[in-house]
């Protein structure tokens, strides 16, 4: 599988999209407009190994909700994905068995070393 998870409103996630290369071969979600599903946010946790990987902790919400000063379970991080796409790191690029999230040029860079030694 070849996925994006996205916000195609966020001139971050469409740079770093605009930067990889083979993009034609990847499914495009916009999380704003097709909300994630519990089964497809399971696989990413699947892939990246926590839930608390994928949840942004930079999301305005999670500043005014106060959740900054909690201490948040996995079940917590993924309840607040699936409540609102605004918590899920974007973007989430997922090649195969492989995934990629946010926007941290380390991680993008990865992405982009990923694809181009295919």
């Amino acid at each position: 599988m070849r996925k994006i998870y996205y916000l195609k409103t966020c001139d971050t996630c469409l740079k770093i999209i605009k930067s990889l290369p083979k993009t034609d071969s990847f499914v495009f979600q916009d999380i704003k407009e097709q909300q994630i599903t519990v089964k497809q946010l399971e696989e990413m946790h699947e892939l990246a190994g926590s839930y608390e990987v994928l949840f942004s902790k930079r999301a305005k919400l999670y500043k005014e909700m106060g959740l900054k000063d909690e201490k948040l379970s996995e079940t917590d991080f993924k309840r607040y994905i699936l409540e609102h796409y605004t918590f899920l790191s974007r973007p989430v690029i997922i090649i195969d068995n492989k995934i990629f999230v946010g926007n941290s040029p380390k991680v993008v860079q990865q992405a982009i070393d990923f694809l181009s030694n295919e």
